[in-house]
């Protein structure tokens, strides 16, 4: 055989490992039926944390568990966190009667031609 060629492994060949000996993670399957009666049957793991009571349906429908579970996620409502949006945090920062002043004083400065317009491409 020619010295400068590799030996081993090609590309695309197959894993030398096998399964033997390999002990797949415990699963614990919970099903979900939405408004419509399709079923969803959800694998979690044994150890996962806060299982979700509600799950999305193929159809876009929310469907609910049936049955229990011990680590399923308490039915308590958290409360969403506000979201600022950039006039809220403006308006932390200036008065509406400060942003008229500035918005006359802009629109002046606009309409004297003393602010090139912005041109698009």
């Amino acid at each position: 055989m020619n010295e400068l060629s590799m030996r081993g492994s090609r590309i695309g060949a197959l894993s030398l490992e096998n399964d033997l000996h390999v002990v797949p993670a415990q699963r614990q399957t919970l099903q979900y039926v939405c408004s419509a009666g399709h079923s969803t049957i959800v694998p979690f793991s044994i150890e996962a944390e806060d299982i979700p009571h509600t799950w999305g349906c193929r159809c876009g429908r929310e469907g609910q568990a049936t049955g229990t579970l011990e680590k399923m996620a308490s039915t308590e409502i958290k409360e969403e966190r506000y979201v600022r949006s950039h006039w809220d945090m403006l308006l932390e920062r200036r008065t509406i009667a400060d942003l008229e002043v500035l918005l006359s004083e802009r629109l002046a400065l606009l309409r004297a031609h003393e602010i090139p317009e912005l041109k698009t491409a």
